[in-house]
């Protein structure tokens, strides 16, 4: 019989496997159809660089303590929100999937090694990735999408993705292993992270 320190890590596992697999097959799709929420709540689930920041900002939400789990997850859809007025004036961001990827590796550096930044500082971070997100999320949508539904959306899915991380985290903290689990999580974000950087 199993023990739950045991079933613990193997759930987390596979959560994230199943959650990570769209993302790898559908990276970034192009020639979206729908234009409505569902289709930017499905957006960032199917981006693999979008799906391992969020879930890692989670994870790293619940290293740093109670008022983390709280301002990071929520900081970082507002920040989300300026990157989407940004690329709705035009205004340029420079190097976008760079950024995108740098925030996976960065996520997932954090959560490997533990990093505990100041709260500021965390959340600063994680507002300056967030808008990098929320301008790819917008200037990816489709041309006749309607701009409130396919934003709720996106900011449903990364809420939610949010969320996924936390409880993850938080099932892991039960784990008797849950440091060489962590490390291990984030090792792999980070390490899938210096891999969209390169190529």
């Amino acid at each position: 019989m199993h023990s739950a320190s045991q079933s613990t890590p193997r759930l987390f596992a596979s959560l994230l496997a199943a959650l990570l697999m769209p993302g790898l097959v559908l990276a970034h799709p192009q020639g979206h159809v729908a234009t409505d929420a569902w289709a930017g709540f499905i957006h960032p689930l199917t981006g693999i660089d979008h799906a391992l920041a969020m879930i890692a900002v989670g994870l790293w939400a619940v290293q740093l303590g109670r008022a983390a789990i709280w301002i990071l997850p929520s900081i970082f859809p507002l920040a989300m929100i300026g990157g989407v007025l940004l690329a709705r004036m035009g205004i340029p961001l420079p190097a976008i999937e760079s950024m995108l990827a740098l925030s996976v590796m960065s996520f997932g550096v954090a959560v490997a090694f533990g990093v505990r930044l100041p709260l500021m500082a965390s959340a600063l971070l994680v507002a300056l990735f967030a808008v990098f997100h929320g301008y790819a999320h917008y200037s990816e949508a489709p041309i006749m999408a309607v701009e409130i539904g396919y934003g709720a959306g996106f900011i449903a899915a990364t809420v939610l993705l949010h969320l996924i991380g936390v409880a993850g985290g938080a099932l892991v903290a039960r784990a008797s292993l849950r440091t060489s689990i962590l490390r291990w999580g984030g090792a792999m974000i980070a390490s899938t992270g210096a891999c969209l950087l390169m190529f």
